[in-house]
């Protein structure tokens, strides 16, 4: 067990948002994982958990203890019709889609080049191109903060929704996940409902997974910025799910919009193109913008802080809010001292 203190986290987050870790560790087994929670424990520290960095907004100071679970232990167990991928929390997420896409498992290639840890993983309910997380989730590890007890959850337990599951809810802060289980399957199965991935490989009459996700791979480099070349933590705004009425309103007045009807009589609507139709694609306030491509995207171009960055998405929220009467809400999850 080892932990350091006074640590710069500028780095340690996609974003680069300047923050510093009174005391840090990243702990490599559950053993390790145990003893620096109980250290915490005793000595009263807060615990802050930190995956990849890439969908958080840190503060200047985090004091107490900042835990980034480093477990990379992964395996691959066989039942009748699927595979089961066994996944530490520290394995890189894109890493495992790229890896067991190459070996012939579908599942979650379309999440291909997420940024962030499989640990992460789950508390977003991370998706894209039609396919989420918790559909292929079988089970999540998790370990008590308080009592180093290590218990199992079932995908359904989880009440994974969009973006959304028990861990940014009920048990934020009382528990730190430390492996999946996904359920992976070698019968095809792509999933190619987004016009853009379906474009891209029209000529395919049998893709690959990793076909499918070196497609997804190409048009994500295509829209998104490179967070190692401008830093960013992706989709900044959650896509805002609508009434079917409320849309229909919308598509009056606005019969371009990008609209996906949801079970549940709901309407999700594409941030993006709300931001963009209000102008604000390419815009610069100070430290911080909205990319040029992608309207989605805010991206820090160096010396900015939180506080700036949320006055940046406060005010493309207003404007959006002030066309379309609905306010978006941000995608990365807020920490707080």
């Amino acid at each position: 067990m080892t932990i350091f203190s006074n640590v710069d986290l500028s780095a340690a987050n996609t974003l680069r948002l300047p923050c510093q870790a009174e005391r840090f560790a990243a702990p490599t087994t559950l053993t390790a994982l145990r003893q620096t929670l109980a250290e915490a424990c005793r000595k009263g520290w807060p615990v802050t958990l930190l995956g990849g960095g890439s969908n958080v907004l840190l503060p200047e100071t985090l004091p107490g203890l900042v835990v980034r679970p480093a477990l990379q232990q992964y395996w691959l167990s066989q039942r009748p019709g699927d595979v089961l991928a066994h996944v530490g929390a520290g394995v890189n997420w894109h890493t495992l889609v790229m890896t067991t896409a190459a070996r012939g498992l579908w599942g979650i290639e379309n999440l291909a080049l997420i940024p962030g840890s499989c640990g992460a993983a789950p508390v977003q309910n991370i998706g894209a191109y039609g396919v989420e997380l918790a559909d292929t989730l079988q089970a999540v590890q998790v370990m008590e903060l308080a009592t180093g007890q290590v218990d199992w959850l079932s995908s359904q337990q989880c009440a994974f929704g969009y973006r959304d599951s028990l861990f940014k809810g009920e048990l934020a802060g009382s528990v730190v996940i430390t492996q999946l289980v996904l359920r992976l399957s070698r019968t095809p199965a792509p999933r190619l409902g987004y016009g853009d991935l379906a474009a891209r490989l029209a000529n395919s009459l049998t893709p690959t997974p990793l076909a499918v996700a070196e497609a997804v791979c190409a048009i994500r480099r295509e829209k998104l910025p490179d967070p190692q070349v401008l830093a960013n933590a992706g989709s900044f705004f959650k896509n805002p799910l609508v009434s079917h009425q409320w849309a229909a309103q919308l598509l009056k007045e606005h019969p371009s919009m990008p609209h996906f009807p949801q079970e549940g009589g709901q309407t999700k609507l594409a941030a993006g193109w709300l931001i963009d139709q209000c102008g604000l694609k390419g815009m610069r306030d100070g430290a911080f913008g909205v990319h040029q491509h992608q309207a989605l995207v805010l991206v820090h171009f160096g010396g900015g802080d939180r506080q700036g960055l949320m006055k940046t998405a406060d005010y493309i929220a207003a404007q959006v809010e002030a066309r379309f009467g609905l306010r978006l809400e941000p995608e990365p999850r807020l920490v707080n001292p």
